[in-house]
């Protein structure tokens, strides 16, 4: 006889006992417990049980919040202009240095702040100054660099200081997510926030930038830790059809944070009364313990039938339903394996699948060229090539790359919700590519041409060409990182949905850091940092072709049922068309090649090798 492995994408067919020996995470549980969206889901009303809409809202409100603390390092660690008193101390300005920093020009010339007179001297004269005199743009009285000194040879620091932040995210994010599919998405929520409350209000009382660093390193990994568990619940509490709406609207609130932030650093002035502020809201999320329960569907996938079974009762009561119309018998069925012991799964197991784990690396390879190749666009825009007014305000560059982010969002919407996410994540990785390929080829081109003197082309038409291709690309770059994030969390089974999650995440913050990176060095191989990021949009291009479609399929539940994900074509094929790919029901399974011998005996002789029907 043949030897049927077919299942459903869903993960409604019972995996054979000779797949679980071949494939981590497989369990031979009852079909009705794995069909989590097609079973449990709809018993519990969905969407429209009005307990799961206030779990969903309580996972909007902190994105508020968090969206302060992602961006407080652009008013507490900001340049500000500075300027040294004659040791004279009779209040005469000798001069002001420009700092080097992503709102200035980045050339390290020395401009006068308006009334004071330009100073006869060097870099390394004004140096020597003993007193600071400084005059923040950020809407603080003092921040962090004033009131440490942090210029001249303590500039570095500060540079220091962003990476804390930003290595702390990364490893939170790697961490908290094993931790999160070992012991759930409840505790690491609840224990993030209990020590992001220590250790960030314990930043405003550092006595030294070293402290101050120390302690943001660890504010960042907690911070990471409640970003990654409220994701996870996010799109575990949701059905298919609502994945992606819940999640874009954390991200506006989440932008409205940044919006709002500006005007939160000029009703606070002092940078550690905003420090304060920013972390005293987490308070507020301490009743979490009482009021959100752990994801039942992660429960349920890790075989914890006896506290699913008290949830769903939990949930069901809540939602005033009755239980005796579990028309498909989901509570009968928690009762006959609820005898079975949990079984959690790492990341770690996804090197044993054949094409998971190659999905995972694609999109973070994906985040990565996002979010690094975005500081490029930046600076390209703010002043490393093209010099404009815009570029010496602070509140003109902060709100233009907050507009981009929200105008990026905002085309997510209609282009994932018409192609999909792979057909959408595939379009702005090509508009991607294209700016930056443009910026870097068709400018040096200009460039040549304008220096021809009858060529009629001057330095502001390459100006304006730069500008254009930066905004095209951090319009795109930001939903490139935006929408891998989101893909891996639902093609990631939720077995191992936090790993999968923390290697995403934490690929999204090694291409923030690249930022802070090149401010230390000054800028120095920016050029030679775009063209990697450049040859990486097209090496990514070809991958996500790779991918497969996961826009209304069900959440997979285990490592087999993310193994068989289908990739579907780009554009669906016309009637009569034979399909070049196989179908959910023609999907075979062979756990490898020295296996071969033995599957091809269980083959019926009416189907080729590669799964297709003969003719």
């Amino acid at each position: 006889m043949a030897i049927d492995r077919r299942r459903e994408a869903g993960g409604g067919g019972r995996p054979l006992p000779e797949e679980n020996g071949s494939v981590p995470g497989a369990w031979g549980g009852a079909p009705l417990l794995l069909d989590y969206d097609g079973s449990v889901l709809p018993f519990l009303g969905g969407l429209s049980g009005r307990y799961q809409r206030t779990l969903v809202l309580l996972t909007w409100i902190p994105a508020l919040v968090i969206g302060f603390s992602k961006f407080s390092d652009s008013f507490l660690l900001d340049q500000p202009d500075f300027w040294c008193r004659e040791a004279d101390g009779q209040g005469n300005w000798s001069g002001t240095l420009a700092p080097i920093h992503a709102n200035h020009s980045g050339n390290g010339s020395i401009f006068p702040p308006p009334g004071l007179p330009t100073p006869a001297g060097g870099n390394a004269s004004e140096c020597g100054c003993r007193e600071w005199h400084y005059r923040i743009r950020a809407g603080l009285v003092q921040n962090v660099v004033s009131k440490w000194d942090l210029v001249c040879d303590s500039a570095w620091k500060v540079h220091i200081a962003k990476f804390s932040l930003l290595v702390g995210l990364i490893f939170g994010h790697l961490i908290t997510g094993c931790i999160a599919d070992w012991v759930g998405r409840r505790p690491v929520l609840l224990f993030s926030v209990i020590f992001i409350l220590i250790f960030g209000l314990t930043v405003a009382l550092s006595v030294n930038v070293t402290m101050f660093s120390t302690l943001r390193f660890f504010e960042g990994f907690c911070l990471a830790g409640i970003v990654l568990s409220l994701y996870a619940l996010r799109i575990e509490l949701c059905p298919p059809g609502h994945r992606f709406m819940i999640t874009m609207v954390a991200s506006f609130i989440e932008m409205a944070g940044q919006f709002l932030m500006p005007g939160l650093a000029a009703l606070c002035r002092d940078w550690q009364v905003l420090q304060a502020v920013i972390i005293c809201p987490f308070l507020l999320m301490l009743l979490y313990w009482a009021i959100f329960p752990e994801s039942l569907r992660w429960l349920m996938a890790t075989q914890q039938f006896e506290a699913s079974k008290e949830l769903i009762l939990q949930l069901a009561h809540k939602n005033r339903m009755n239980t005796e119309s579990d028309i498909k018998g989901v509570v009968p069925e928690l009762e006959k394996e609820i005898t079975r012991r949990p079984k959690k799964v790492c990341i770690v197991k996804v090197v044993g699948t054949r094409n998971l784990w190659k999905n995972i690396v694609v999109l973070c390879v994906n985040s990565l060229t996002g979010y690094g190749i975005h500081h490029c666009f930046a600076k390209s825009m703010m002043g490393h090539e093209v010099k404009m007014a815009i570029t010496h305000n602070f509140y003109a560059d902060y709100y233009t790359m907050a507009g981009i982010a929200l105008a990026s969002c905002l085309a997510m919407c209609p282009v994932v919700g018409f192609l999909g996410r792979r057909g959408g994540l595939l379009l702005f990785m090509i508009l991607t590519a294209l700016a930056s390929l443009l910026q870097l080829g068709l400018l040096n081109l200009i460039g040549k041409y304008s220096q021809l003197p009858d060529s009629g082309m001057s330095d502001s038409v390459k100006d304006k060409f730069s500008v254009a291709f930066s905004i095209v690309g951090m319009f795109s770059s930001h939903a490139v990182g935006s929408l891998s994030v989101f893909f891996c969390a639902e093609i990631t089974p939720t077995v191992i949905r936090g790993g999968g999650l923390g290697l995403v995440l934490a690929s999204a913050g090694f291409g923030r850091l690249t930022a802070p990176i090149m401010e230390l060095h000054n800028q120095k191989g920016y050029f030679l940092h775009h063209v990697i990021f450049a040859c990486c949009t097209l090496i990514c291009i070809i991958c996500i072709l790779l991918l497969p479609e996961s826009k209304n399929q069900n959440l997979p539940e285990n490592i087999p049922d993310g193994e068989h994900y289908t990739r579907q074509p780009l554009l669906p094929h016309k009637k009569g068309e034979q399909p070049l790919l196989l179908t959910n029901s023609e999907l075979k399974d062979y756990s490898g090649l020295h296996d071969s011998a033995a599957v091809s005996d269980g083959i019926s002789e009416n189907t080729t090798a590669n799964g297709m029907k003969s003719m």
